[in-house]
């Protein structure tokens, strides 16, 4: 039976990869700052999902993943779902360094820890939740979309990486688009092509079995990307 961790895993994407899983026989440990969230998830099943209370920014994640590998007997797949992104039109720096908190240096040991955990056993599947965000900046949230930048470039970085190490680790960069969930704040009339929290879930699921190195969910979100690609500054900083 595969293991399976996932590290945001109270609600939203996180929550439902999971599920996901554990419908497909894994062994399923999810963390979160909120224990009712988790408690509820592992009623559902709980001879195969374990749960693990912390929070990412402010307590020691390497050491909360070895306690919770270690239950769970073992680690095949590592996926961190856990991330923030707030506008700041006035450039507050206790919201840029929150988000740099979370999505950076909580991120970078996390993955770092997954990385070195598979390559000690030569075998693991990474999945990190970063956002096609990431590939222009944003002058209404110039540090989530940084942020999501950095995780974009560590996780590209960590499969050449692997590739040199000779080593057998899958690195999966899931870059979403607008997805109904938590993030949008209830607001969700104000963005174009959000999409369903399910049907995002099952294109993910798709990529992962795949082991995909990166993929936009949804599909048409490659559209976009193609264009944020390509489009000169001078044309987007009118729009962002």
């Amino acid at each position: 039976m595969k293991k399976a961790i996932i590290v945001g895993a109270t609600s939203g994407i996180g929550k439902e990869i999971a599920l996901s899983l554990l419908k497909d026989n894994y062994k399923v440990g999810i963390t979160g700052r909120r224990n009712r969230n988790l408690e509820e998830i592992k009623k559902q099943d709980s001879k195969n999902i374990f749960i693990s209370c912390f929070d990412c920014t402010k307590e020691s994640n390497s050491n909360k993943l070895d306690e919770l590998s270690k239950l769970m007997g073992g680690l095949d797949m590592l996926v961190m779902s856990s991330g923030i992104g707030e506008t700041n039109k006035n450039l507050e720096f206790s919201i840029e360094d929150k988000t740099n908190k979370l999505n950076v240096v909580a991120f970078t040991e996390i993955i770092g820890w997954g990385f070195n955990y598979f390559s000690n056993q030569n075998s693991g599947h990474i999945i990190a939740i970063s956002s096609i965000a990431g590939l222009r900046g944003n002058g209404l949230a110039p540090s989530y979309n940084a942020s999501k930048a950095y995780q974009i470039n560590y996780l590209e970085g960590l499969r050449f990486k692997a590739y040199k190490l000779k080593k057998s680790i899958h690195i999966t960069d899931v870059r979403p688009g607008f997805i109904d969930t938590e993030i949008l704040k209830g607001n969700k009339e104000k963005f174009f092509w959000v999409e369903n929290l399910k049907k995002a879930t099952k294109q993910i699921m798709y990529a992962i079995k795949k082991k995909k190195t990166s993929v936009y969910i949804t599909k048409k979100w490659n559209i976009i990307a193609f264009i944020l690609n390509y489009i000169p500054e001078r044309l987007l900083r009118k729009v962002f």
